[in-house]
């Protein structure tokens, strides 16, 4: 993805906080987009970050919409419950192009907020009801804090259970592994790709 992109992305998440009067932060970091790892560089726990997750569902043979689901960094996507949401046949992580291009981020950076019509945002309430939620700015090496509250009104996700515990001992996929994950019906997921 070219620089410019990423540039326009982190510019246009600023502008709209600013155009907004939101209180937020912005924390410089050493480059780093997987969750455990970013959020020891920020110094918080991982259920104040919010991990975001590009999904393709098909909700029949001529239908596929695309989802970015953000639940809170010590979780997982529950695939499942993204398929029950939306009434789908299946429910995977979208291939690593086709997410850039949507997030108009690369893995690790993806924002909670979606700028493209054609992906749409859903927030687990646990997100949402964070004082403070900490994400990549759409670069590996800067974070924002805002409050979820303030997050809730400018995002405007449709806001749905869809998270469930992480595994304690199992590590995230990466973004390519991510790609071949399918929903099986005691399959929740989660990826890396985002913080």
């Amino acid at each position: 993805m070219p620089d410019r992109v990423l540039h326009d992305t982190h510019d246009h998440l600023i502008a709209l906080l600013d155009s907004a009067g939101v209180d937020y932060r912005l924390i410089d970091h050493e480059p780093e987009g997987a969750t455990e790892a970013v959020c020891a560089l920020r110094g918080h726990p991982a259920s104040e970050a919010a991990k975001c997750i590009v999904l393709r569902v098909k909700v029949d043979r001529r239908t596929t919409r695309h989802v970015l689901a953000v639940v809170p960094g010590d979780r997982r996507v529950d695939l499942d419950a993204v398929r029950s949401l939306f009434a789908a046949r299946y429910v995977g992580f979208s291939d690593p192009e086709t997410a850039e291009r949507l997030a108009r981020a690369v893995p690790g950076t993806v924002l909670p907020f979606s700028f493209d019509p054609d992906l749409e945002l859903v927030a687990d309430p646990d997100v949402v009801a964070q004082p403070k939620l900490y994400f990549n700015a759409a670069r590996l090496d800067r974070s924002l804090l805002i409050s979820g509250a303030d997050y809730e009104r400018l995002a405007k996700p449709r806001v749905e259970r869809i998270a469930s515990p992480a595994a304690a001992s199992e590590p995230e996929p990466s973004a390519s592994a991510s790609a071949s994950a399918s929903a099986s019906a005691s399959t929740a997921a989660s990826a890396s790709t985002a913080v």
